[in-house]
């Protein structure tokens, strides 16, 4: 999945639930995030593994919603 697939993702999501997602701080090879208060590290490279992918979505279903990125 590309990097900014995921971020459009996630930032799409967080905008319909009315949570707030912003970039904190960029480092040499991630970017940490924020939804509502919990910190979300994200590769700085073009493209992340479906498996990564996957596991940052998980990560954030106790925000967005069991599921979420199927019903995005």
């Amino acid at each position: 999945m590309k990097r900014s697939e995921l971020l459009r993702r996630i930032g799409g999501a967080a905008k319909r639930r009315k949570l707030a997602w912003k970039l904190r701080r960029q480092g040499a090879q991630h970017e940490i995030w924020e939804l509502d208060g919990m910190t979300v590290p994200i590769p700085r490279h073009r493209e992340i593994s479906e498996r990564l992918a996957r596991a940052i979505m998980a990560d954030l279903a106790g925000k967005l919603g069991e599921n979420w990125w199927r019903l995005s």
